[in-house]
């Protein structure tokens, strides 16, 4: 309602609902840096959208290639656990990468019209999801050449999508907010993209590993949310609740910080991009 031509909440109004409110009444302005970033990715490129799925292929061979010969013999599926860890670590390094330079790469919009600067986030996720779920139909055809059973339990892959939607959406939010301050954010995590590529067991498996280190992997999100694909995929089984839970406390946490982040410096980024 309005008091004085003054826009003023309803008392009852909830931070969720009015961020749902806030996000209905942008939707055009969503929809369209969605497709923007989308034709972006891909101007001037003679396969376009080919990329999506052949990139992912290239990275796919070469690793074979190379931790085959290594890996490959003592691993059941080993092509299927190699895309396992290499279509969520894309889907991850893509959305939360994008998403730490959304702000400053869409400062002259909102320097210019007030707008939720969650906003453009929001939209680069979306955008690298869309990705990520041509490269899934890719790997599903991949499970189905290499003898993977299909079956109800594939259904079970709903969960970590969403919830690392929601981890990407939250560490987003974070990283963004601290690139604004600090350009530093961006060599620092080209670094450690790197090391977590190799700490996230993509290419190798950590069943030999002495219990202790099983126990550090275990607080690597990444690893956590590849472990619950192979477990489902490759195994036909169901994750422990153990399991859906440590991942749904990472993305609740990140989305936590990151609200806070956002509504605490939310006038200050004006003054640094």
């Amino acid at each position: 309602m309005k008091v004085f031509g003054r826009q003023v909440l309803p008392l009852n109004e909830t931070p969720v609902r009015r961020a749902v409110r806030v996000f209905l009444a942008h939707r055009f302005l969503f929809e369209e840096l969605v497709k923007r970033d989308f034709k972006k990715k891909y101007k001037r490129t003679v396969l376009g959208m080919g990329w999506s799925v052949l990139s992912p292929l290239l990275l796919l061979l070469v690793l074979k290639l190379v931790f085959g010969q290594f890996f490959g013999k003592s691993i059941p599926h080993y092509t299927i656990y190699l895309f396992c860890g290499q279509v969520v670590f894309l889907y991850f390094n893509e959305a939360v990468g994008g998403g730490m330079v959304s702000l400053m790469e869409n400062a002259s919009i909102f320097t210019k019209v007030n707008v939720p600067k969650y906003l453009f986030l929001f939209a680069k996720t979306a955008q690298t999801t869309l990705n990520f779920l041509i490269i899934l139909a890719v790997f599903f055809g991949f499970c189905a050449i290499d003898g993977i059973r299909f079956g109800w339990h594939f259904l079970l892959l709903l969960y970590p999508i969403v919830v690392l939607m929601l981890f990407n959406l939250g560490l987003g939010l974070v990283l963004s907010a601290l690139y604004v301050f600090f350009r530093d954010m961006a060599y620092l995590w080209s670094v450690f993209t790197r090391l977590l590529f190799y700490g996230s067991a993509v290419m190798y498996s950590i069943e030999k590993f002495p219990e202790s280190w099983k126990r550090v992997y275990m607080c690597n999100p990444i690893y956590m949310f590849i472990a619950y694909f192979r477990k489902v995929t490759i195994d036909g089984a169901f994750p422990s609740l153990g399991h859906h839970a440590i991942l749904a406390g990472w993305a609740l946490f990140f989305l936590f910080v990151g609200s806070v982040m956002y509504k605490k410096f939310n006038t200050k980024f004006l003054y640094y991009v």
